[in-house]
């Protein structure tokens, strides 16, 4: 047989290999030791030891970030994860399918004989007779009422041919229209079902700016989208709707939003998102929501009856800035400036003058004309209010009852006569004459006003800055009536240079008060 030798060098690296392994080993043992000793290991990050020298640049203390749910703060414990997981399923995808006529011909490029003759009049019977189309809008809602009753906004399902509600769960309804108010942007919808998920309301009166909200919806389509930011302003008037109170966030709200939940840390409901303040079309960071009382009142009327009635007060209101509170002798700005008072109106009546100010309806302050204007709207016809105003520096309560809004409400003018003047002193930059047949059509004023009218404003005067404007009608100057220009002459005349002066005036059937500083 073959005789095999081995050669003894791979033996022997073996050998030394195990021994180093065996060395390196026992070092980290000793390392470890000696570390754990030194208070070198805590939690896995190099900690130093409070008994041990410190050497020259301590190692930062660095601590783990816990990956459970942390408390939001005011949220009752619960997490943002907590609140959008119990609403979303109580917020709906809306789509709304309205009817149109497509445009016609109008007109076209093939009208000439020529071309007629050539196509044939069946061709050109396609452009004359415009086809029906179909508009679709996209939008949210809100399940207010597990019998299905759903708050969204009337811009997304108003003059709709047909509305489609789909749930979380995928479930598509046909839905009924129960009613809308556009002077609020409000609409109420109900879907045949029962069992469903909701959102509890809150009381908006007792939101905060700086209150952490989550706005949920289906922007751009994408469902059940949750977004986080803060109540960033109250009251806030954007010129959408007749009747505003918004809510203002910066949580995001894009289009597709609107009609869905803004709710608090507590999971509930406290606006309806309505609209974005956009230069893009896209989130900018502002944001408004119709606030929960507004909406669970409107919601109400619409259930019940298929309308909402609004109570009226019947007076003008402005802001009362500084230089009208000074005038007035009121040293705070607090309340509403009233400017006119209503003939046959309940303010009327209960004993209300001009240059009241209002400073609390129902036993809450008024401290603008939109908060008033709301609060004396959602005020139920019929019910009793106590009013607290300032009238001569002194205060007074008037009581009176609240009506329903007429559905016109106009004032005719007093009867004056005169020709024109110009007057002296503050008041030069205006030329006012009496108001006639051709002065009242070129400022489409009503036939039945009478009275002295500024026909002209000169450019760059304070008249101008402060917001005097030609066409407006002039009736008081300094708690004067102004009842002809001659009136007008004489009471400008006499008035001091140096001093301020202050204007009632009308404009478009609404009377305002206007400061004039020398």
């Amino acid at each position: 047989m073959d005789h095999i030798e081995f050669d003894p060098k791979p033996a022997q690296g073996r050998k030394n290999w195990v021994v180093t392994a065996a060395l390196l080993t026992a070092g980290m043992i000793i390392g470890f030791v000696v570390a754990s000793d030194l208070g070198w290991l805590s939690n896995g990050h190099a900690v130093p030891d409070s008994s041990a020298v410190a050497p020259q640049a301590s190692p930062p203390i660095v601590r783990p970030v816990s990956t459970a749910p942390q408390p939001i703060l005011g949220g009752a414990n619960q997490t943002f994860v907590d609140i959008a997981r119990s609403v979303k399923p109580a917020v709906v995808n809306i789509y709304a399918t309205k009817s149109g006529r497509g445009e016609g011909s109008g007109g076209t490029p093939f009208d000439d004989p020529l071309f007629r003759k050539f196509f044939g009049d069946e061709f050109f019977r396609k452009f004359e007779h415009p086809k029906e189309k179909k508009e679709r809008g996209l939008g949210s809602g809100v399940i207010v009422d597990s019998n299905g009753l759903i708050i969204t906004n009337n811009h997304v399902v108003g003059k709709a041919d047909e509305i489609r509600v789909t749930l979380s769960d995928k479930r598509e309804f046909k839905a009924k229209l129960i009613g809308t108010d556009p002077k609020t942007d409000v609409a109420v919808v109900k879907i045949e079902a029962t069992g469903l998920p909701t959102v509890s309301w809150a009381d908006s009166d007792k939101l905060e700016v700086g209150e952490f909200v989550l706005a949920v919806g289906n922007p751009f389509g994408l469902t059940q989208t949750v977004t986080l930011g803060i109540v960033s302003a109250l009251g806030r008037a954007a010129g959408i709707a007749e009747y505003e109170d918004f809510i203002q966030t910066d949580a995001a709200i894009n289009p597709g939003n609107s009609g869905g939940a803004l709710v608090n840390v507590r999971g509930e409901l406290v606006g309806i998102n309505t609209a974005i303040f956009s230069q893009s079309g896209g989130n900018m960071g502002i944001g408004f929501a119709v606030p929960s009382n507004m909406a669970q009142s409107i919601m109400g009327q619409l259930v019940q009856t298929g309308k909402v009635v609004r109570g009226w007060l019947g007076v003008s209101i402005q802001e009362l800035t500084p230089e009208l509170a000074s005038q007035f002798g009121i040293t705070e700005t607090k309340g509403v400036l009233v400017s006119d008072v209503m003939e046959d109106s309940p303010a009327k009546k209960a004993g209300f003058e001009r240059a009241d100010v209002i400073v609390e309806y129902d036993g809450k302050p008024m401290d603008s004309p939109t908060h008033l204007r709301n609060a004396v709207a959602q005020t139920p016809v019929g019910k009793k209010v106590v009013v607290k105003i300032i009238r001569d520096k002194k205060a007074k309560t008037i009581d009176l009852t609240i009506v329903e809004q007429p559905k016109s409400m106009s004032q005719s003018g007093e009867e004056d006569g005169g020709d024109s003047a110009t007057p002296t002193g503050i008041l030069s930059s205006l030329d006012v004459r009496e108001l006639n047949e051709e002065l009242t059509s070129r400022y489409g004023l009503k036939s039945s006003e009478r009275g002295v009218v500024i026909v002209r404003v000169k450019a760059g005067s304070t008249a101008e800055e402060m917001g005097v404007r030609e066409g407006d009608i002039v009736l008081e100057i300094n708690r004067q009536a102004v009842t002809s220009v001659k009136a007008f002459e004489r009471i400008a005349n006499k008035l001091p240079k140096d001093q301020a002066v202050l204007l009632l005036l009308k404009r478009q059937g609404r009377t305002i008060y206007l400061t004039l500083r020398p």
